[in-house]
C-alpha cells in the first residue's frame, strides 16, 4: 500500500469514527464534548477514550 493510499483510508476512517461519536452522543443524550475533535485526531484512542470517560466518577 502506498503512503498516499494509506493516509486517504486513514482520514475517512477517522471522519467516520468522527460521525459515529457524534450521532453516539445525540442519541443517548449525552455531553459529546471534544470528543468529535479528538477522535479526529487520534481515531480509535479517541473514540475509547469517548466510550470509557467518566466525568463524575472518582479522580
Amino acid at each position: 500500500m502506498d503512503v498516499t493510499s494509506f493516509l486517504v483510508a486513514t482520514a475517512i476512517a477517522h471522519v467516520g469514527f468522527a460521525i459515529c461519536v457524534t450521532a453516539h452522543a445525540a442519541l443517548t443524550g449525552r455531553d459529546v464534548g471534544a470528543w468529535p475533535y479528538l477522535t479526529l485526531a487520534f481515531g480509535l484512542a479517541g473514540v475509547a477514550g469517548y466510550l470509557f470517560y467518566d466525568r463524575d466518577g472518582p479522580i
